[in-house]
């Protein structure tokens, strides 16, 4: 029976705690991941190894259970179990959807690699539940939930829909290791969603195991920048370039929204940085629907003609408007 020291191929000592494992696990898998790795047949056995060993190692049950086996573990080919363990049959079926690669003493004792927990990177392995004597059986387990970005305009969000998006995917091919596959998914996205709302897609999230239903997919939203309107929470702000006659005079002027233009009028003597409201206009919906604020920016002319000078130079003489107390 060929024996691997899982300690040691994770350069743990057997005394080490469950993040300490998993701290050193995260490390190697960074450092051996098939991804990063690739056409590196040495780089993919090595990480088979140290998956193997965190599968046994993170799970206290089976850890409990390794450890029993005591120091005959040295002698590698030597081993023999203790007394009781002969004719003890553990189940399972594999690992990741493959069982090859894995020690002999690994699917002896653990059924081929069927363990509690997953790993990110693709591998899943089933939980198992103690029956009698007869040893451990496999459980049905639901796949992980799993959550992606998604970019959506202004517009876009302001109007929701159907939308087609595709997105690529790791899963776990038929030896185990990872590949990435594109999906493509009919959405509906709701009209005012919110930057980092979520939309939950049943269903379309990591497989099961041994029967299990999957997970779900959540697609994060994301709003672009957008080139007239800013966002703060539900509402949406326009800034709003007035000339200081128009300032002074008022006006009426056709002013963007997310839903089409619309005629505002300007109060005689607004200032700069004053905001005018315009009602349910901002993203959200229902009673919690935001609205747009238009802020208005006084702006002056860079260059001055004459004429234009002169009567600048006129308007302070006889205006009596002092906007400083100091």
């Amino acid at each position: 029976m060929e024996y691997r020291d899982y300690y040691k191929l994770l350069g743990v000592s057997r005394s080490a705690s469950k993040e300490e494992i998993g701290k050193a696990f995260k490390k190697l898998a960074r450092k051996y991941h098939p991804d990063l790795n690739p056409n590196d047949e040495g780089a993919e056995a090595k990480f088979k190894e140290i998956n193997e060993a965190y599968e046994v190692l993170k799970d206290e049950k089976k850890r409990k259970l390794y450890d029993q086996f005591g120091s005959n573990w040295e002698h590698g080919q030597n081993f023999q179990p203790p007394p009781g363990y002969e004719n003890v049959h553990f189940g399972g079926s594999g690992f990741g959807g493959g069982g090859g690669g894995f020690s002999d003493f690994f699917e002896t004792i653990f059924g081929g690699g069927g363990g509690g927990g997953s790993f990110r990177g693709g591998f899943q392995s089933g939980g198992f539940s103690q029956g009698d004597f007869g040893g451990y059986q496999q459980r049905p387990r639901r796949g992980a939930d799993s959550e992606a970005s998604y970019e959506l305009s202004l517009e876009e969000a302001f109007r929701g829909g159907k939308k087609t998006i595709s997105l690529q995917e790791q899963t776990a091919g038929p030896d185990g290791f990872p590949r990435m596959t594109t999906k493509t998914l009919e959405v509906n996205v709701p009209a005012g969603i919110k930057d980092g709302q979520k939309i939950r897609l049943a269903g379309q999230g990591n497989p099961g195991l041994n029967g299990g239903s999957k997970g779900d997919l959540y697609l994060k939203i994301k709003l672009m920048p957008h080139a007239m309107f800013k966002v703060s929470d539900s509402d949406v702000v326009l800034d709003l370039a007035l000339t200081p006659w128009e300032a002074a005079l008022g006006t009426t002027l056709r002013v963007p929204t997310l839903d089409g233009a619309v005629e505002m009028k300007i109060p005689p003597g607004i200032g700069s940085g004053k905001k005018l409201r315009i009602k349910g206009r901002g993203l959200g919906s229902g009673s919690r629907k935001g609205d747009q604020f238009v802020r208005i920016m006084i702006q002056v002319p860079e260059r001055l003609t004459t004429e234009e000078r002169d009567l600048m130079e006129k308007l302070r003489d006889v205006s009596q408007f002092k906007p400083r107390s100091f």
